[in-house]
């Protein structure tokens, strides 16, 4: 029995790699207390300082705030990590892992911090309209990608990883992909052109005539993510809308209707006159059509078409939104319609006028079907050219 004991106590002094049972439940205890701390220790941080950011009147500080509440997380991790390596009896390698691990927990609260503080910031100048959405997409990846590189070679020199053969590797192999990736590299000077050039922001409904047209929902590295009408994602290379003709939908100010009615050609001329006038009247008063200083809108007799009379009708009405647009358009559609039969015209539609010169008909009662000769038919010749039109 005493063997046994003996057993039971060197197993649980001994417990794994030197470190006691007893160190190990302990340094379990000391996670735990750290892991169920942190919701409250993140809360009363963030609290202290949003009674802090509350007196200032700058909104970096508040967004700022928002940003620090993850990072603010890996603290008591730390704090716990850090206990537990002062009390278990380490030596060695591993007392230098340990010590090396906290430093690098301590690197990657930093960094997470900067890096969650990028967007926020960038925001900021956003709001204030001294950089595009897009522009701002872009610089804050960007800062990301640096940030995290540079943290990353931090935390490799902690560990005494050297990063200057690694980094002196890594430049032949950019060389390599460089030679392999010319298309990738295409994209992302051309996705840098249109965020420089502003040709378009995400939100804004995009046309490439005969190609696309939807809605941009991000400007990427290497390409844009354009949605089109069908609720469908199409990834469009950055290159192939650098390079062509691009139809910008959102940058309207005003949305143009410019129709051409076509109007029989009985329409008298006072018909044609209150027609115009009922019309533009109709436009002016309703609420769906806007005013361009530049251009007013207006119903006119435009020209004697080759089967109908045309009126021309231009009118403008606020950028909205396809749907609201379509039934801008078919309000005045209905409109048009009542009015041009109200005022008793109808409309006309492409139609050719044959006409037949009058010639003396042929009498072929004295042909009978049977036993008809060939001789007994007498051939009438074509009459002469005359003024018939086609």
């Amino acid at each position: 029995m005493e063997g046994l004991v003996e057993i039971v106590t060197n197993v649980w002094e001994e417990g794994f790699l030197g470190i006691g049972i007893t160190e190990i439940i302990v340094s379990m205890l000391i996670f735990i207390v750290g892991a169920l701390s942190r919701a409250f220790f993140v809360g009363r941080v963030l609290k202290w300082l949003e009674n802090l950011t509350s007196q200032t009147e700058s909104e970096i500080d508040d967004v700022l705030l928002q940003s620090l509440r993850k990072p603010l997380g890996y603290i008591p991790m730390t704090v716990s990590l850090y206990c537990v390596a002062v009390y278990l009896p380490l030596t060695g390698i591993a007392d230098t892992f340990a010590t090396n691990l906290i430093e690098a927990m301590i690197a990657f609260t930093i960094f997470s911090a900067l890096a969650n503080g990028v967007a926020p910031i960038f925001q900021v100048f956003t709001s204030r309209a001294v950089l595009t959405r897009s522009m701002t997409m872009w610089l804050e990846r960007a800062a990301r990608i640096i940030i995290w590189i540079i943290g990353l070679g931090i935390i490799l020199d902690i560990f005494g990883i050297q990063i200057g053969p690694l980094v002196a590797g890594l430049g032949l192999f950019s060389v390599a992909v460089a030679l392999g990736a010319q298309d990738l590299f295409k994209n992302l000077i051309s996705g840098l052109l249109i965020i420089g050039e502003n040709r378009f922001q995400p939100g804004d409904r995009i046309e490439v005539p005969g190609s696309l047209h939807g809605m941009v929902e991000d400007i990427g590295f290497r390409s844009t993510l354009v949605r089109m009408f069908d609720t469908a994602p199409m990834l469009v290379p950055n290159k192939d809308l650098s390079d062509v003709k691009v139809i910008n939908h959102g940058e309207m100010v005003f949305r143009r209707i410019s129709w051409h009615l076509n109007l029989i050609y009985s329409t008298s001329q006072e018909q044609l006159a209150k027609i115009c006038e009922d019309i533009t009247t109709f436009i002016n008063s309703s609420d769906d059509f806007t005013e361009n200083p530049e251009q007013e809108s207006f119903a006119r007799t435009a020209e004697l078409g080759s089967s109908s009379i045309d009126i021309r009708i231009l009118c403008y009405t606020d950028p909205v939104g396809l749907t609201d647009f379509s039934k801008i358009k078919q309000n005045l559609i209905f409109e048009i319609i009542k009015i041009v039969r109200s005022n008793g015209s109808e409309f006309a539609y492409p139609s050719t006028s044959v006409y037949i010169e009058d010639t003396d008909p042929v009498d072929i009662s004295k042909y009978s079907t049977e036993g008809l000769k060939s001789e007994d038919i007498s051939h009438t010749s074509a009459p002469d050219e005359g003024d018939g039109d086609v």
